[in-house]
């Protein structure tokens, strides 16, 4: 099997090998080679130890001398170069205490999370694949190189990785292998928020979101995501609904594109629904209001994954708007862009009918139909250029201080009052007719 190495992976590995050296690449860039897709970054590993790779190199940084690696720069571009290492005992569920260098590439391959991304490649000795690599590839399926539990044990986000893995190639994950990740899944607690956070993303964005139900079953989003674990044991009995709260989310996120905004929109959009469950003495359940609860738990939960305020801010706006009742007029339509923002009410279309996909068929298409004609008017309200936001007026509170308005709190209720005539008629908007009005109110 030949892999057509990128020109500047190749002459680092062809310096290395010149120089006495073994150099391959090694791990994820050979995988996705193998499978046809474009590599995110290329990794090599060595015999050389780190100062031999500084001496055959004019560029390099000292990313992680410690464990082993230096980033070799070449024309502006970096590739992480690491020497064969043994890696010794992790106390902290993440870093070995120390790593032993080594001349013996299995040694180091067999250190690796999982058998896909346990192979290496050179096109001196062609494909290395000493734990069956390219046989998981061919059956599909997520297996640890060597015992599970110790590869678990090393780093404990390996069991998210997992899943991961899973959700973005579509395979299933070996039986052994899910069996320690059950019995292991609390060690999860050690792992840092932001690393957590990164894996979840990878998930939710990947082909197959709804594989983040495989982290149900293994007892990881118990740990890193309770929140959903709740939903996951939420029935829905009622008419607009076939799944329970769960498996709604879980098939709701496969409505919308692989966007970071718009997945975790649909994973929290119904996550206040168990705490506000109520039941009807003939069995039927409600949430009432769940989206206020939703908006609450989300903004917790992103929080505590170290989320940054951009992406928190809009998932919550979505979470909160998602079920709010848009009056399908013009005056109606231009004042839910104001409420919601335009920015999230552009992705409201998307979000409704991706939840509407994810119910029953109870009145499907007269939602659907609702949900194209409110886009309809939002589309004629953006050519027509409606004012829907304070700057969109066509005056400014300096025009008001002009016209002998006093500056202070009276200024901005004025505009407000403006902007809400303006939302009912726009044909208000010129800086005449609202000089005028502003006299009035």
């Amino acid at each position: 099997m030949r892999i057509q190495l990128p020109e500047k992976v190749h002459k680092i590995i062809e310096t290395l090998e010149t120089a006495g050296y073994e150099a391959y690449a090694v791990g994820g860039c050979v995988r996705d080679s193998i499978l046809g897709r474009k590599p995110d970054d290329w990794d090599i590993t060595t015999s050389a130890k780190p100062g031999e790779i500084k001496n055959l190199f004019p560029r390099t940084v000292d990313t992680g001398i410690k464990h082993g690696t230096v980033t070799v720069l070449l024309a502006g571009e970096g590739f992480e170069v690491t020497t064969y290492r043994i890696d010794g005992e992790y106390e902290d569920g993440r870093h070995p205490n120390e790593v032993t260098f080594t001349a013996n590439l299995r040694e180091d391959l067999r250190r690796r999370d999982f058998t896909i991304n346990a192979m290496a490649y050179n096109d001196r000795s062609g494909l290395v694949d000493i734990y069956g690599g390219i046989s998981d590839m061919e059956n599909q399926v997520i297996r640890c190189v060597g015992n599970a539990g110790e590869r678990f044990g090393e780093d404990a986000l390996r069991m998210l990785r997992a899943v991961r893995f899973s959700a973005q190639l579509g395979y299933r994950i070996d039986e052994i292998t899910g069996e320690a990740i059950k019995k292991l899944a609390f060690n999860l607690q050690k792992i840092s928020a932001e690393r957590i956070q990164t894996e979840l993303v990878k998930l939710a964005t990947s082909p197959h979101p709804d594989y983040l139900r495989i982290a149900y079953e293994l007892g990881i989003t118990a740990q890193v995501l309770p929140e959903f674990d709740l939903c996951m044991e939420t029935p829905q009995r009622h008419k607009h609904h076939c799944y329970n709260v769960g498996e709604h989310i879980l098939h709701s996120m496969l409505g919308v594109q692989p966007d970071k905004v718009l997945r975790l929109g649909m994973l929290f959009h119904d996550i206040g629904k168990p705490q506000t469950l109520t039941v009807d003495p003939d069995g039927t359940t409600h949430n009432k209001k769940h989206p206020f609860e939703g908006e609450k738990i989300t903004r917790k939960a992103m929080r505590r994954l170290k989320f940054d305020n951009d992406t928190i801010d809009q998932v919550t706006k979505l979470v909160l708007y998602h079920d709010y009742d848009i009056a399908p007029t013009q005056a109606g339509v231009r004042r839910a862009m104001n409420r919601m923002g335009e920015n999230i009410f552009a992705m409201i279309f998307t979000v409704r009918r991706a939840d509407i996909s994810a119910q029953s068929d109870y009145m499907r298409e007269e939602k659907l139909a609702k949900v194209a004609y409110i886009e309809k008017l939002y589309q004629e309200i953006l050519t027509r250029r409606d004012a829907v936001t304070l700057k969109d007026l066509a005056v400014s509170g300096s025009d008001l201080i002009a016209e002998g308005m006093q500056p202070g709190r009276e200024i901005g209720e004025t505009l407000a009052a403006l902007l809400d005539k303006v939302l009912e008629d726009p044909d208000l908007n010129t800086r005449e007719i609202l000089l005028k009005l502003s006299k009035e109110l």
